[in-house]
């Protein structure tokens, strides 16, 4: 029976990914993959070879049938993201909701996910918090953060480096300058770093030093 694994891979540092996750992708018959030429990368670190398929933001409705056709006819099959857990804020969910309509069994492994080692260092309280992914650009964003204004839980959103100014920006003007927040930068690499204060600190923390990597922005519930 046919059987699509969901495999972490390494956010930064390789030597996170799990030894389970390396034996699933010597094992695997095909790998789909966001983008091929970083799986490239990472397979040529493990000393694995394997076919590599595409699947990302770009072809995912049109190669979507083809892709669960090939899933289907081979005995276990691999799917992976960038970096972190595939389906969390990447096209891989419609494979993997597919495959789930057609039957074929499909297992995820734990492993690298950005959101929670920025959560839990943060120091705010983690036994409950919504995580959002990346705030809307446009439509629906004011909306959003006031809703984020109001609630008592920890939220936690994605954010890229060149919009970081904006979102906190806008976390001071809906739940004003007090408001704790956490940005969590290049996490597992070499220069990971934590700000953590009201936001309106973070905010001119960030205005004299322009940030670069990967952003995960958390915010402490209304007190």
């Amino acid at each position: 029976m046919p059987k699509l694994y969901l495999v972490p891979t390494p956010i930064g540092n390789l030597e996170d990914i799990t030894l389970r996750s390396i034996r699933i992708l010597k094992e695997c018959d095909i790998i789909f993959a966001e983008d091929t030429r970083v799986t490239k990368r990472l397979l040529q670190h493990l000393e694995i070879q394997k076919p590599l398929q595409p699947f990302h933001a770009h072809n995912e409705h049109k190669s979507l049938k083809s892709a669960v056709d090939k899933v289907a006819s081979v005995e276990s099959a691999v799917l992976v993201s960038d970096a972190g857990t595939p389906g969390i804020s990447d096209p891989g969910f419609l494979l993997i909701r597919e495959c789930i309509r057609e039957g074929i069994s499909v297992e995820c492994l734990p492993g690298p996910t950005a959101f929670v080692p920025a959560v839990v260092a943060s120091g705010f309280p983690c036994d409950k918090f919504r995580y959002e992914g990346f705030l809307p650009h446009k439509k629906g964003r004011q909306t959003l953060l006031k809703n984020i204004a109001e609630r008592d839980i920890t939220t936690i959103v994605y954010e890229s480096p060149h919009r970081l100014q904006k979102c906190l920006a806008q976390i001071e003007e809906f739940m004003g300058p007090e408001r704790e927040v956490c940005v969590a930068r290049e996490i597992t690499k070499m220069f990971e770093e934590y700000q953590r204060g009201p936001v309106s600190l973070v905010k001119a923390h960030y205005e004299a030093h322009p940030p670069k990597g990967e952003i995960v922005v958390v915010i402490s519930g209304k007190s």
